[in-house]
């Protein structure tokens, strides 16, 4: 069954064209099910039932796994058992009309505008990482971007005359305004700091590494988690948290939804309407704590 995995793997990377994290993703959820299996004395896919799955499930709940770990690994095994029939691996899919548990959506980790400009401050442009540094917080702060979207710019996908920049996916682009702190730190390493760290003249990556190459989320990663601890800020910051700051800060300032939902990349308003409830739960304190008959 280890066979159908990487054929399995190997249609999402070539044909569907799925992001690697995801596939990565895909290919555990996949391997973990096929191992408890072959733990469970199943050796043939086309064996498996429904009670098979919902077995499975129920054992990874009993395991301890967060409702949105079952939830994921569902939605892996119904993505796996479609490639299987498609290619006639099998005849029905066991997991047709399965409901994944209830997933509690926390609301998201939100950074005051104070905490967002302590932050900003840390970032010293004193030599070409501090440069660097100060110039990728600005721009996901500005942009509200996802962290994969930082690190895959290039150089090509800025425009700093007009003051924005291009994110481009496998399904669409979409063009973000960038404030003038941004702009200005972004203009700064562009012009000083990545021309003495990139080591190929025809690397592409708007944002490189000490030794040259194309940074890392978990290069990344190092660098906000290092600047939360010197700016001694106790909210747990991600790169995820200046993007919801970004959201949050916009709506809470007069922006409309569907602009930020833009801007984000979200294909469902939903997704965005989320940062409402920040909003209104935040007012609603405002109000407890200032009207005397509240």
């Amino acid at each position: 069954m280890q066979t159908y995995v990487k054929e399995y793997t190997d249609f999402m990377t070539n044909v569907r064209h799925k992001a690697l994290n995801t596939v990565e993703s895909y290919k555990r959820d996949v391997t973990q099910y096929i191992t408890y299996l072959n733990n469970s004395g199943v050796k043939d896919l086309s064996a498996t039932t429904k009670t098979t799955v919902l077995s499975y499930l129920l054992a990874l709940q009993k395991e301890g796994r967060a409702s949105s770990t079952v939830s994921r690994t569902l939605a892996s095994l119904r993505s796996f058992y479609v490639f299987m029939i498609e290619n006639g691996m099998v005849k029905t899919d066991p997991t047709s009309n399965l409901e994944a548990p209830h997933v509690e959506k926390k609301p998201p980790q939100i950074l005051s505008s104070a905490e967002v400009e302590l932050l900003m401050e840390q970032p010293k442009c004193v030599d070409n990482k501090g440069i660097r540094d100060k110039a990728m917080l600005e721009l996901l702060y500005a942009t509200g971007i996802r962290v994969s979207e930082l690190i895959n710019l290039t150089v090509s996908d800025v425009n700093l005359q007009m003051s924005f920049i291009c994110c481009r996916s496998e399904k669409k682009e979409r063009v973000i305004p960038m404030g003038n702190k941004a702009r200005e730190a972004l203009e700064e390493y562009i012009d000083k700091a990545r021309p003495m760290m990139i080591k190929d003249e025809d690397e592409k990556a708007l944002f490189v590494n000490c030794s040259g190459a194309h940074i890392s989320r978990q290069g990344f990663w190092k660098i906000i988690k290092y600047y939360q601890h010197k700016a001694g800020i106790q909210t747990e910051i991600t790169p995820h948290t200046l993007r919801h700051s970004f959201a949050a800060h916009l709506l809470e300032n007069g922006a409309d939804l569907h602009s930020i939902q833009e801007m984000m990349g979200h294909a469902d308003i939903s997704s965005t309407q989320v940062y409402s409830k920040f909003i209104n739960n935040k007012l609603k304190d405002v109000y407890s704590k200032a009207h005397p008959r509240a």
